[in-house]
């Protein structure tokens, strides 16, 4: 297995999980940006947003519910949630994931 990630979804490696559907699954980040730090992956290994493409429309709108879901589940009136496309943007696991934030003041332009 050369993806962390896909052994988390497929349960082979063990992981806090918040959440889990057929599509998605939820888990606290190891390495928090804020008290609330969320990571939601896809259970299909895409690499990053950019290789996504038309078959994952449903899939990526699910995942923008499931954030919404935790969100409310959390109580977490502002929150961020971001990916991460490519190693220049601060991606370091090569599986799409997003990254449910909040509980601390948020800067902007983010970086």
């Amino acid at each position: 297995m050369t993806c962390i990630f896909c052994g988390i979804a497929d349960g082979s490696v063990k992981s806090q999980l918040i959440y889990e559907d057929d599509h998605v699954v939820a888990f606290k980040d190891l390495n928090p940006q804020a008290p609330t730090h969320l990571l939601l992956i896809p259970r299909k290994h895409i690499a990053r947003l950019s290789e996504a493409d038309e078959q994952d429309t449903a899939l990526l709108g699910h995942i923008l519910l499931v954030a919404k879901k935790l969100a409310q589940q959390f109580d977490l009136k502002d929150f961020r949630l971001v990916t991460n496309n490519g190693k220049g943007a601060g991606q370091s696991v090569d599986h799409l994931h997003f990254h449910l934030m909040a509980g601390r003041r948020f800067l902007w332009p983010a970086g």
